[in-house]
């Protein structure tokens, strides 16, 4: 369900929300190589979560990649719609176009509940809450 993009995202950001902060910023050359990513590939993704404000940056020889409380208080689903969209949310998992509601394809209505539920769920689950559940050892994360 989640691209390779949106996973790549989430996994800059948690890895920020970890290691960075406004007195310590992070260049995306930085992140990469812990994330296993190319560095102008996240720099690429990370733009548009700048411009949506989940992530907070800073141009210049000081400048980087960081977050802030209200950064933090993003859920991980809003990183996901910046990077995928809703269209690629709902898009049919058999990749048919006119798949939906009215016009379903075979497996629609038994995803369409998981779907539903996994979006509640990222929707409400915030950026801090995830690097709690790492900071407490119930996850991780190879970084």
């Amino acid at each position: 369900m989640l691209s390779n993009s949106s996973k790549y995202a989430i996994k800059a950001v948690l890895f920020l929300a970890l290691h960075s902060s406004k007195d310590k910023k992070i260049l995306a050359k930085d992140i990469s190589k812990p994330i296993n990513v190319p560095p102008a590939y996240i720099a690429k993704l990370l733009q548009p979560l700048v411009k949506e404000n989940i992530v907070s940056s800073i141009k210049g020889p000081r400048g980087g990649f960081y977050l802030e409380e209200d950064n933090l208080n993003k859920s991980i689903m809003s990183i996901i719609m910046v990077i995928d969209g809703e269209d690629k949310w709902n898009a049919c998992m058999l990749s048919l176009e006119r798949c939906n509601a009215e016009k379903p394809c075979p497996l629609h209505a038994a995803l369409s509940a998981s779907r539903n539920d996994i979006f509640w769920n990222l929707n409400n689950k915030t950026i801090k809450e995830a690097i709690s559940s790492l900071q407490t050892g119930d996850s991780f994360l190879p970084v």
